[in-house]
């Protein structure tokens, strides 16, 4: 052997190296890319919505923190630039001490601690923001400021005008494999505040650059599970890992499940190929998005090929639902694939 050979113990060091880095790196990307405040406090009780003013939650050391806090950072005025119709939201710390702000923040609350802070309703261990990136902030990832000012608006998911908050129920009923809340709610009310001050002077009816899912392209090829399956292990797997389960910190879903049991349901609208393409096309692996379109159709393909809760239109037939609700090429509900019926679990 060579003096320049490595020889297999240094290979292993390296190794070991490698795998601590990269598990560093998924950690503080995790954090980065979900906006995840580990440290946030537990979501603020509700104010009371009758009668008298509701008390103020801010204490004077609070408010003295906010106020420095806000000579420090730039407040990010909610406006929509000359320039392409551009959105900028309000910042993370532009919430206003005031009985709207208790609302918001509760909001808040929800939105990045979804299970921990809407028990009852949640049904899996995802949070809005695994989905609505940066705190709901991000373009391209169906950003609370380009969602809000869109409804009302019919959908032809429920054949009828969809209001804001029947628009979240949704999200319950589907993404979080939950139970909905009934309307007027006290958690749809706190995300709705959370999403109208999110949407602020954002022009009504109006779809933004940057909101929804960017558009992914076309496919070169017809997306193909067996590549799906590589991309996947090459950029996927560090994160979601190879069972697709995610990861945790602190108990908070950081990397979110992508398929079984604690993953969003057959109802959900990303388990349509098309729409899951686009996401990762736009945004994963979070940070440095660098799939192209074939390789994002091909992953999404892969995902959407594995079982997870079943559909809650369910209508005891497999066939019948997929006639009802997944009649298009993006869904493969009640289709096989390499063998296996996709039925729900």
């Amino acid at each position: 052997m060579s003096d320049t050979q490595p020889t297999r113990a240094s290979q292993n060091s390296n190794t070991a190296e490698y795998v601590v880095v990269a598990c560093l790196f998924a950690g503080l990307a995790g954090a980065l890319a979900y906006g995840m405040y580990i440290s946030q406090p537990d979501m603020p009780p509700a104010p009371a919505r009758v009668g008298a003013v509701p008390a103020a939650a801010a204490t004077a050391a609070r408010a003295d923190a906010n106020a420095n806090a806000n000579a420090q950072v730039t407040s990010q005025a909610v406006k929509v630039a000359a320039d392409g119709g551009a959105f900028t939201p309000p910042g993370a710390r532009d919430i206003p001490d005031t009985p709207m702000g208790e609302w918001i923040r509760r909001g808040e609350a929800i939105f990045l601690r979804t299970p921990a802070n809407a028990v009852g309703f949640s049904g899996n261990t995802l949070n809005c923001v695994n989905c609505h990136l940066d705190a709901g902030r991000l373009k391209g990832a169906a950003p609370m400021w380009g969602a809000y000012p869109l409804y009302p608006a019919y959908r032809k998911k429920t054949n009828h005008v969809d209001t804001f908050a029947e628009r979240v129920r949704g999200c319950f009923m589907y993404s979080m494999n939950g139970k909905a809340p009934d309307d007027g709610h006290d958690i749809l009310v706190a995300l709705e505040a959370y999403a109208y001050w999110m949407a602020q002077k954002a022009p009504t009816g109006e779809k933004l650059p940057g909101a929804g899912f960017t558009k992914v392209g076309k496919a070169a090829q017809e997306p193909s599970f067996e590549r799906g399956a590589k991309v996947y292990e090459a950029k996927c797997a560090l994160c979601h890992g190879a069972q697709g389960q995610g990861q945790e910190a602190g108990g908070v879903t950081v990397f979110p499940p992508l398929w079984g049991k604690q993953s969003y349901n057959w109802g959900a609208g990303t388990h349509e190929v098309d729409k899951a393409a686009s996401f990762i096309k736009g945004n994963m692996p979070y940070g440095n998005p660098t799939l192209d379109d074939q390789e994002a159709w091909d992953v999404a393909t892969y995902i959407n090929s594995m079982e997870r809760p079943q559909d809650p239109r369910f209508t005891g037939n497999v066939a019948d639902t997929r006639k009802q609700f997944h009649d298009t090429p993006f869904s493969l509900y009640g289709t096989e694939v390499n063998g296996r019926l996709l039925k729900g679990l």
